[in-house]
């Protein structure tokens, strides 16, 4: 009779465990591709995504600046507007160089390290930036470069560089 008690509880925890595990083992669904690197942007095209990103600011009164690069991270354009922090001239081009070299916005990587935990790991990974304000320029599928933004809040930096990236879907 001992043997009955001590049974169904442990049958009770495989049960349980095994249930568990099973719903944790599911696979996520698989992230979409990343574009391909394509051909470094030109100048004329860095010069309306500047356009853009440029208008946008000054239509909310925010002093920035804003750096492209190109499909292989190098500096295309630069530009600080009057009164925005000397310190963001680095921010901006650190924003557009881990857009560029990730494939991807910077607010994947603010989002990933708010979360905390494992994610904190992301802190070391060298030349990332994981602040909102850059995004990839993508022309006809494929990413021709990045243009990141600093000087205001993350998300008005994000808004300047999404403005500058949209005239040249």
């Amino acid at each position: 009779m001992r043997k009955t008690t001590l049974v169904a509880p442990i049958l009770f925890v495989a049960v349980v465990l095994t249930t568990g595990s099973a719903g944790a083992q599911q696979a996520a669904p698989a992230p979409p591709p990343l574009p391909p690197y394509g051909a470094p942007i030109s100048l004329d095209l860095a010069k309306k995504v500047m356009a853009g990103a440029e208008a946008e600011a000054r239509k909310n009164n925010w002093a920035m600046v804003i750096a492209i690069v190109d499909s292989g991270g190098n500096l295309v354009m630069l530009e600080r507007m009057d009164n925005a922090p000397l310190g963001s001239v680095d921010v901006a081009q650190q924003k557009a160089h881990t857009a560029n070299a990730f494939k991807r916005p910077t607010k994947v990587f603010q989002d990933a390290v708010a979360q905390g935990g494992v994610n904190l790991r992301l802190l070391a990974v060298r030349n990332a930036t994981p602040l909102e304000g850059a995004v990839p320029i993508i022309v006809g599928g494929a990413m021709v470069g990045a243009v990141g933004v600093s000087g205001g809040l993350s998300a008005q930096d994000a808004q300047c560089a999404q403005a500058g990236a949209d005239l040249v879907k």
